[in-house]
This record gives C-alpha cells, sequence and structure tokens, in this order.
C-alpha cells in the first residue's frame, strides 16, 4: 500500500482555508435570514405561536414548523446555486416576503382561521401548510438556473 500523497493533504487544507471562510459567511447569512422570517411570520399571524405551543397546541405547532421549512427551501435552494452573498440575500429576501403574502392570503381566505388554529384544529392548519409548502416549492425552482 503507498502513502498518501502528502500534496494532497495540502490541496485539502488549502481549499479549507479559502472556502470555509466563505461557507460559514453563507451559512449565517441563511440563519438571519431564515430567523428574520420566522420572526416576521410570527408577528403577522392573527395568533401568538409561541404562546399556543406552550398551552399544547399542536395546530399551532404545525403552522409554525410548516412556516420555517417553507422558508428555509427557496433560502437552501439559493444557496446551492449561486456563490453570491447578494444573490442569497436579495433572493432570501424574496422567498421570506411571499410566504409573508402567502400566510396573510391563507388568513384571509379561511374563515375564521385564527379560531380555528387557537381551538387546535390540525385539519386547518395541514392545509394552510401545505399551502405554503406549495408556494416555497414553486418559488426555489424558478430561483434554480436553467
Amino acid at each position: 500500500m503507498t502513502p498518501p500523497d502528502p500534496s494532497l493533504f495540502g490541496g485539502i487544507i488549502n481549499a479549507l482555508g479559502t472556502g470555509l471562510p466563505h461557507l460559514l459567511v453563507q451559512f449565517v447569512v441563511a440563519v438571519v435570514l431564515l430567523a428574520a422570517g420566522v420572526a416576521s411570520y410570527m408577528a403577522v399571524t392573527p395568533f401568538r405561536e409561541r404562546e399556543l405551543i406552550e398551552e399544547g397546541n399542536t395546530a399551532a405547532g404545525v403552522m409554525l414548523c410548516g412556516a420555517i421549512v417553507a422558508m428555509a427551501i427557496p433560502i437552501a435552494a439559493t444557496l446551492a446555486t449561486s456563490w453570491l452573498l447578494l444573490d442569497i440575500v436579495v433572493w432570501g429576501v424574496v422567498a421570506v416576503l411571499l410566504q409573508l403574502l402567502t400566510i396573510i392570503a391563507a388568513s384571509l381566505l379561511f374563515r375564521r382561521f385564527r379560531a380555528m388554529i387557537q381551538q387546535g384544529n390540525v385539519a386547518a392548519a395541514l392545509a394552510v401548510v401545505g399551502t405554503q409548502l406549495a408556494i416555497s416549492l414553486l418559488n426555489a425552482a424558478v430561483m434554480i438556473p436553467n
């Protein structure tokens, strides 16, 4: 068995030295976008997810989980297709705005939306989460270059 080529190890270290800082900056920006999106989402919903979840309301937990995943999908798509930090920020903000518009539209379309979630109506939560995920997947797909 031949020993590993020392230049290979040096190449790996060099790649880590140049690529790791860029990766960490992109990751931090993506997490900040996601956190800002979730905070904005919680501000525009007609109920208080944190309080409802603390009370054991499954529907509120499903709603918040769906929002987090729905915002993460297009942000992840942008990370996968662009090295430019500006692209990640711009398209991440677009993703967050689309999800905020989706929840606002859902709350207008579903009569008694607030009451249904506060009463723990998981079926209503799943219908909204399905809509959020569909919009998220479509958003991610149109952001991927051809």
